[in-house]
Order: structure tokens, then sequence, then C-alpha cells
């Protein structure tokens, strides 16, 4: 097996050991979310940034600043809580107390939105007075504000509402049936689905979703908070069961009629990507079929409900999944953008609305991740891509016309960029491994930018481990897999360390990058600290690597993600200073899945394990995600099989916990007691420990307590 040990470029430049370092450790008070001293270890960035037209806003203390654009401005004052308070006229105990709930509405617009514990107001701060005020009503969810018709979109449990300007309320759909939701995001959050809503661009339309879930199957979780516990049935489809059959429909606020799209049978579909077209007549789905194998792009007549045109379809073997609408270029409606993994690395495909590809606009081994906008004459479009590295991401503009492309970001790192309304100007937030966090302002012409602001390294006084990041070698002996690799405080290369593998592995993610201090997480330092070597990886199956890299697990989940984590753990263990006898994993979720696979794959090689929320086994899991990877069980029963835990839990040798939230909607905690009772009848002994009345993730002190566990159990039988 061949290893790259490639520290490289800047990342490898190990964090600074300051001489006048705190004595006394880091502890999970200062490192977990929900810990005591949690924020004064996290890196302070400006708040609330904005753009209001080119003019780059955020918070500070009681005032809404401007920052400068270039090194010969200063930052200015917009407006400050006393303006605002005095200009609203609101009574004392109405009266805002801090900026925390505003917003830019939008970046053309001198109005912002500020929520009040009984109202919520559209404020003009220039003409100094309340344009809309909306009753902040018992039960309001998935707020969608329509800036141009001065109206709010809403739910109040399984139902939609508007209410205008006025304050009155018009309820959008009245279903008793708790099983029929409107205006929620549906299809469980996949295809980059994140809300229920969609005004048309004037907002004379609202466009939602309608899913009717009679036809699933309730399935039962128990809040144990009451004296008498009490049933909460969720809808739970698991992977080749019913699933839930969605429509769209179209709210006219005046007319106050509904009209739903016909997008016809078989009602077991995914529709993905609404997007509106510029003139409001249009909306354009891309649809998915179950099998998750094809995507149709169509258009349907928003007056009518009628299909108007099927634009194209793409199919793929193993499967689609589409995670953008199209964008019509600003300044041509008849002209579109696609974002597809077709050529199996995701970029910008240009389309007429008769489904015409023009020409593909972007090319290469790496990822389009994000789109940022127009400039003001449409004729350059800004993204940011993984071009520079897989562990990296930068800001790039693009001409439409010719094709060109410049970088606009310009040191090492994870970028993000910001446009301002005209285009002139990009706020562009990185960080890196040595770099806590800074924000710059581009002029995007002549591509020139100024760093105004730089946030201070919280750990400036802390003596931390070393963290280095490099890259392997797959057993393919061409894919490049990157790691994290965390040393014990005050390492000694001639003593011998446990290792814990901290591990995710699954779609969708990405663990190491050029990020601040590499991603590391707060619990890596606390082992650290505590004489463990922490090391992650990536392997195959995650993203921002291309089309091949993540479904190579398509089918065998835990398979290729194995092999490629056991290239990680061989690598550990040809070096000097690691214990090979004294190798743990840990993770959560898909994590807690892959920690199961390393521990029953190669019990000779694991002594502990902490999986938290996992999958044992995929036909546990619900229908969209599980078919995406695994396809039905009907159809990969094979798979399924090789992919089970709970097969597998006879080959436990080292020890290991489970550990799972009793109300856990996402993993219910059945696949754990699966496992059990697979451990309880071939002989072998997991611990396990629930958390009452948590979901899939632990939060608040809670958090801290996990941690504490989860630590305890390492030192109680690795260390």
């Amino acid at each position: 097996m061949k290893f790259i040990n490639s520290v490289f470029l800047a990342i490898s430049i190990l964090l600074p050991m300051k001489s006048h370092s705190q004595e006394i450790p880091l502890t999970l008070e200062d490192l977990t979310p929900g810990g005591k001293t949690f924020s004064k270890y996290r890196a302070e960035m400006p708040r609330q940034l904005s753009w209001h037209g080119d003019k780059l806003t955020y918070i500070k203390g009681d005032s809404v600043m401007i920052a400068p654009n270039t090194d010969k401005e200063k930052s200015q004052v917009l407006l400050s809580l006393q303006d605002i308070n005095s200009g609203m006229g609101l009574d004392q105990e109405e009266s805002l107390k801090s900026l925390h709930t505003i917003q830019f509405i939008s970046p053309e617009s001198d109005e912002i939105l500020i929520a009040t514990p009984d109202k919520i107001y559209l404020y003009d701060f220039v003409a100094k007075k309340i344009t809309a005020t909306f009753l902040s009503l018992d039960k309001m969810n998935n707020h969608d504000w329509s800036g141009k018709s001065r109206m709010l979109a809403y739910t109040k449990d399984n139902n939609l509402y508007i209410q205008d300007s006025e304050g009155k309320e018009t309820a959008i759909t009245s279903e008793t049936d708790q099983g029929i939701v409107s205006g929620q995001s549906v299809h469980r959050n996949e295809f980059g689905i994140n809300k229920g809503t969609f005004w048309s661009p004037a907002g004379n339309l609202l466009a939602f979703y309608r899913m009717d879930e009679t036809m699933v199957a309730d399935y039962p979780l128990v809040d144990i908070s009451a004296r008498i516990a009490k049933l909460k049935d969720i809808k739970y489809p698991m992977a080749g069961m019913k699933s839930h059959h969605v429509t769209v429909g179209v709210y006219n606020p005046v007319t106050q009629q509904t009209v739903y799209l016909k997008t016809g049978t078989p009602k077991e579909k995914y529709l993905t990507n609404i997007a509106w077209s510029p003139d409001e007549k249009s909306i354009y789905i891309a649809e998915v079929n179950r099998g998750q194998d094809t995507c149709i792009v169509r258009s349907y007549d928003a007056a009518t409900g009628k299909l108007q045109t099927t634009l194209f379809t793409e199919t793929h073997p193993k499967y689609v999944e589409p995670e953008n609408p199209v964008l019509f270029l600003k300044n041509d409606p008849s002209k579109f953008l696609w974002q597809s993994e077709r050529d199996g690395f995701n970029h910008l495909y240009l389309y007429d609305t008769t489904g015409k590809l023009l020409k593909q606009i972007t090319s290469g081994r790496w990822d389009v991740t994000s789109i940022l906008g127009f400039d003001e004459k449409g004729e350059n479009l800004f993204y940011v891509s993984t071009e520079v590295s897989p562990i990296e991401k930068h800001i790039y503009r693009l001409n439409l016309k010719t094709g060109k492309r410049e970088r606009l970001s310009k040191e090492e790192g994870v970028h993000d960029g910001m446009l301002s309304a005209s285009g002139k100007y990009i706020c562009d937030r990185y960080t890196s491994q040595n770099n806590p966090g800074k924000v710059s302002v581009t002029e995007t012409k002549p591509n020139k930018s100024y760093i105004y602001y730089s946030a201070k390294n919280p750990y400036k006084n802390v003596q931390l481990p070393e963290i280095s990041l490099g890259k392997l070698k797959a057993n393919d002996n061409t894919t490049d897999l990157y790691y994290r690799l965390v040393k014990p405080l005050n390492f000694d290369p001639d003593k011998k360390y446990p290792v814990i593998v901290y591990v995710y592995g699954g779609p969708h993610s990405q663990m190491v990058d050029n990020s601040w201090m590499g991603q590391v997480r707060g619990w890596d330092i606390y082992m650290a600290e505590k004489g463990y070597v922490v090391f992650t990886m990536d392997n195959r199956g995650t993203s921002n690597r291309g089309m091949d890299f993540e479904n190579i697990t398509h089918r065998r989940l835990g398979v290729v993600e194995t092999e490629d984590q056991m290239t990680g753990v061989e690598y550990l263990k040809s070096l000097a200073y690691v214990d090979a006898d004294r190798i743990g994993v840990h993770g959560w979720s898909y994590g807690g899945f892959m920690t199961l696979n390393l521990m029953l794959r190669h019990p000779e090689t694991f002594k502990v394990g902490v999986a938290g929320g996992p999958v044992t086994d995929w036909k546990y899991y619900e229908v969209m995600y599980g078919e995406r990877y695994m396809d039905s069980p009907q159809e990969n029963p094979e798979g399924y099989k090789n992919s089970s835990m709970v097969e597998r839990a006879g080959d436990l040798k080292g020890r290991l916990m489970l550990i799972h939230g009793d109300e856990d909607p996402t993993v219910v905690m059945q696949q754990s007691l699966q496992f059990l009772h697979s451990a309880i009848k071939k002989g072998t002994h997991p611990d396990f420990f629930i958390y009452p009345g948590h979901g899939h993730n632990m939060t608040g002190r809670d958090r801290v307590h996990l941690h504490e566990h989860i630590t305890r159990y390492f030192d109680d039988f690795l260390k």
C-alpha cells in the first residue's frame, strides 16, 4: 500500500505555541457547544453581514455599521438602536433591546425587518416610518417574506397562511388530517429542499408544497417527560415501503384561489428545485423518479397548472441528485443556467426556455459549489468552486459571452462570497488553517481587494497540540484521500500513544479542508491534551470530489468507505509513536454506522468504539436517502445484507458503546435496539447509553455531558 505522507503548502504550518501560554488545559466547557465558556474560544467575526446597495453593513454593539470598501475609508454608523426606536415610535415595553432581530430585506431596499415579541414590522429607516405591520401569532413557523407585495407566508401546524401588510390573516389551506402538510419542506429536506413556499418575483403569487403522508405508516416515538409517557407518532417511510405523495399549489392572493400543478403519475416521485420564470407565468420543476436515476426538467403554466414544456431529461445508472433550481439570466428571460454533474463534476450549462442546450459554460475536474449572482448588466456570473484544490473553495468571475474567468479570492483557504446589488463588490469571508477568519471587500472589475477585518486567534494564549493536514493514496493507487492528524499535547516522539479515529464518511460531507485549524473539533483538541492521537480522513463517498468519487459506494454502503479508513489506519500503524494495540474509533450518525463497520469488519484492529445515533441496518432508514444510495431492499437484498451491522453483531471483540437519543426522528432508536437484540442472541456485549428527550443530536448542556461520557469510555478502556 503506497503512502504519501505529505504536509503541503501553507496548510502544513503548525499552530504556534506562545511563550505566555495558559498553564491550565482547555476543558470540555471551553471546547463544546453548550459549554459555559465555549464562546470565549470562538473566533469573532462581524455579525449579520449584509449589503445595502454597494455598502457592506454589519452590526457592532447597538449600531448598524458601514464597512470600508478601501483602505482610505473608515467604518461609519448607518443607524443605531436609538434611531430605530425613536423613528418607529414604539412604547417602552415593545421597543427593541438589541439589534439581533433585525435584517435587511434586500440589498436595494431602505427597509429592514424587525421582530418584536408581539409584532413583525417593515421599517423604512430613511423615511423613518413603518411600512407594514404583521401580527406575531402563536405557532407561526416557516416565515417567508415577499418584499415586493408586502405579504408574509407562514405555517401553523400543518396548514399554510398569509398576512397582508395590515396584519389580516388568510388561510390558504385548512386540512384537518395531520397527515396532509402544506408550506413545509418535503422529501426529508433532500435535493437542496430547505423550505416549502416560493413567492413569485413580484410577489403576486405563492407556490407551495403540499405533502400527503396519509398512506405512510405512523412511527412511534415516546415522550417520557410526562408521568405517564406520551406517544408521539411521526411519519417515517422506510426504504422499500410506501412513500408520501407531493403536489405543488399556486395561490393567488387577489382571487384567493389555489391551482395545483398537474404533475401526473406516478405519484411516488420527487418534485424538486422549484423556480419561477421572471414573468411569473411559469413554474420550473426538476422531477425525479422514485428510483432516482432519472431527472426530468419541466415547466408548468402557473395560471392553469397544465404542463407546458418538457425541457430535457438526465439519467444516471446509479442516481441523479439535482440540488439547484434553474437560474434565469439577469437580463435575458429566454435563457437560464442549470447545474449538473452529467460530465462527472458539478458544472454550469446554458439553456433556452425551449429546452435547447446552448453550451456548457464551466468544465474541469472540479465542482462549482455555489452561485453568487450576476453583475448589473448580467454579463458576468460570480461563483465558488474547488478548482484550486478539493480542500479549498475560491471565488471566480465568469464572462458569459467569452467564457473567460478570473479568480477573485486572493489568499489560500475556504472562501464564501456575497455579491452587492450592482455586482461591483463582493464581500469575501474566508478562513484557512492558520487564519481564524478574514473579511475582504473586492471591487470586481479591477479585481482589487481590501481586507477590512481580521479575526483574532482565540487560542493566542493557549498551548495547542500540533495539527497537520496531509494526503494518502487509496488502495486504487490513484485517488488522494485527505486527512487531519492531531498529535498529543507536549508530544514526545519516543513515546507510544493511543489513537482515536474520528469518522463520518457519508455523502454530502467533508471533514477535512483548509479552513480554520483544518476543521478540527473541540473534542479532538481535548483528547490530544489527554494524550491521544486523533485522526480524521475523508474517504471515497464524501463530497466535493466529483460524482465517481461519491457514488462508488452505491448499493454497498460501508464497504469502500471502510477500505479507505483502513488505509488511514495502516498509515497510523506505520508511525513510530502510534501504539497499534490501542486504536479506537468514534463517529455519529453515518459516522456511527462507520464506527460499527470498522469495529465489526476489523475486530482485530479496533480495541474501543463509540457509535452515536448509528444506522445499523439500512432497511430501517428513511426511503429517500436509503433508496438513493442502496436502491430498495427488494432490488438489492444482497447489498442490504452485506451492509447490515445487525448481521455482524456477533463479530464484536472490543469494547463498544452505542449512544442514542430516545426521540431521534432521523435515525430512529430501533436501529440501536435491533443491534442490541442481535448481540444478545449472538453472545456479544456492547454497552448502551440513552439521552432522554433528545433527537438526533444532543444540544445545550447535555452536549457537554455527552462528550464527558465518550471521553470516560476511551479513558477506561483505551488509554
